[in-house]
């Protein structure tokens, strides 16, 4: 698999948002084994961009590494520096299931109650909504009512 080619523009960009990051895989004494490309592999499809240490003085050793990662597992090589490496591969779309049985979560709403003064300022209130309540136009919290059913179609039923 060939590693994703990105203009110096995109891997500034990329070498920013990697600089807060910490090591999220870590190289030991055995080297580049098939563990550690699984780890590298699951990384990258959970974040993204992500940052690997390697623990090895050998600076030629951790060049071949970094490209043995990029080349394998399609990312694009964005930084060596040190005994980092940071690599970036775009994230998969991930599909949303929808659970048609879920029911409305809690809702926050924001209610102002203006004074009857005129000079001061509204108090703000932040009402927490539930699935089976309503919000008045008064502010209030009320229970939703329970679906009305005709007497016509109780009896067909």
């Amino acid at each position: 698999m060939p590693q994703i080619q990105l203009t110096p523009a995109q891997r500034k960009e990329h070498r920013a948002q990697a600089h807060h990051l910490d090591p999220v895989v870590m190289v030991g004494g055995d080297g580049l084994s098939a563990a550690v490309k699984k780890e590298t592999d699951a990384a990258l499809n959970a974040h993204g961009l992500i940052k690997v240490r390697v623990f090895s003085d050998d600076r030629a050793a951790r060049e071949a590494m970094f490209q043995t990662l990029a080349d394998e597992l399609s990312a694009a090589p964005i930084q060596h520096i040190g005994k980092l490496l940071v690599l970036w591969r775009p994230m998969p779309e991930r599909e949303k299931t929808v659970d048609e049985d879920r029911m409305p979560g809690p809702r926050d709403f924001k209610v102002l109650k203006y004074s009857k003064r005129g000079g001061q300022r509204p108090e703000v209130k932040t009402l927490r909504v539930l699935g089976n309540q309503r919000l008045t136009s008064g502010g209030q919290i009320k229970r939703a009512k329970p679906k009305q059913i005709s007497i016509k179609k109780r009896s067909q039923t």
